[in-house]
């Protein structure tokens, strides 16, 4: 009978020995997850951080040579526009005046 106790007394500990053991490998288990997680995310962060800025330079470098080529168009019309008033502002002075003059 004392054996017997014994014997049941020692499973029982084996199998509270054995539950610590699994507990505790199951921590590790978690935090080994939690970690890869983590460094899984940051190379993903990184990843897309390095991805968000070769696309803003090349936004960058699209939007300079788009501005630059709308500002050599304004400034062509601007001087087209200068050359086409010093051409004709006397003649459109006159015209000006003439219809002005005639409506009275």
């Amino acid at each position: 009978m004392q054996d017997m106790i014994r014997r049941i007394v020692e499973a029982d500990n084996e199998a509270k020995a054995l539950e610590e053991k699994n507990r505790e490998a199951t921590e590790k288990e978690k935090l080994r997850i939690e970690e890869e997680a983590a460094a899984t995310y940051r190379e993903y962060m990184d990843n897309a951080q390095e991805e968000i800025k070769k696309n803003d330079e090349h936004l960058q470098r699209s939007y300079s040579r788009k501005l630059s080529d709308t500002t050599a168009k304004q400034e062509s019309v601007l001087i087209k526009l200068k050359a086409d008033y010093e051409k004709n502002c006397d003649k459109w002075v006159d015209e000006i005046v003439d219809r002005v003059i005639k409506e009275r």
